[in-house]
């Protein structure tokens, strides 16, 4: 609903990111964050599974801004100089690919280790003037419209960077756990024995690729994987 949205507005790509594993310096592993998009894989592969993003302009200044930014920004920072080399090869990447007008939104949130934004980009033969147009008459809609999208996404669970998803067992084992139930009191609960309720920890923290089971239960948790009804 939402890309069919945005494009109505004119933009028909969109790349979506969200962590909540931010550190002082970085965004955090690419693996512990979500991204979304429908953007061709050609400009996937290069952007984000090579790492290109990491240097982009917009994901620097979403980073560090919370609001809307039109990506004129990127050409008054070129005209003057003040891109990195870096930050060049991503723009260079960009028009090759057509990925050339657009804005980002950069989303409000309460922790300091969580940042969320999105990329929107306007339709092949758009101009950024084109682009600044729409946003001059729509962009409260469109900001807004992104806000809610990106509000609803993080609270569906996802299973980002994983193998395989948690198991039904796996995860009520590490919902018990969390409750500050002991490995005893979680083998009574759920008429296992204290060795199999191990077991299932061992494996969740396998499945999430992490090494104690206090970070099994804070990545299961940022991962909204907890308390999940089944069908």
């Amino acid at each position: 609903m939402h890309t069919a949205k945005m494009a109505e507005y004119g933009f028909d790509r969109i790349v979506y990111g969200y962590t909540r594993f931010r550190t002082g310096t970085t965004l955090g592993d690419l693996q512990d964050a979500l991204i979304l998009t429908n953007h061709d894989p050609a400009y996937v592969e290069h952007f984000v599974g090579d790492g290109a993003y990491y240097q982009g302009p917009m994901v620097a200044w979403a980073a560090e801004n919370v609001g809307a930014c039109s990506w004129r920004m990127i050409q008054e920072m070129a005209m003057s100089g003040k891109l990195s080399p870096g930050e060049m090869e991503v723009v260079a990447l960009n028009q090759r690919l057509d990925v050339t007008a657009g804005y980002t939104v950069s989303f409000h949130d309460v922790s300091l280790r969580a940042k969320g934004a999105t990329g929107l980009t306007a339709r092949r033969g758009l101009t950024q003037d084109d682009v600044d147009e729409i946003w001059e008459k729509h962009g409260e809609d469109l900001e807004l419209a992104n806000k809610v999208m990106h509000l609803k996404v993080t609270q569906l669970p996802h299973t980002t960077g994983q193998r395989r998803p948690l198991t039904a067992r796996q995860r009520e084992v590490l919902e018990w756990v969390a409750d500050g139930k002991t490995i005893q009191d979680t083998a009574t609960i759920m008429g296992l024995n204290p060795a199999t309720i191990e077991k299932h920890l061992r494996l969740a923290r396998e499945t999430l690729d992490v090494d104690t089971t206090a970070q099994a239960i804070l990545k299961a948790s940022s991962q909204n994987q907890f308390f999940l009804i089944e069908r």
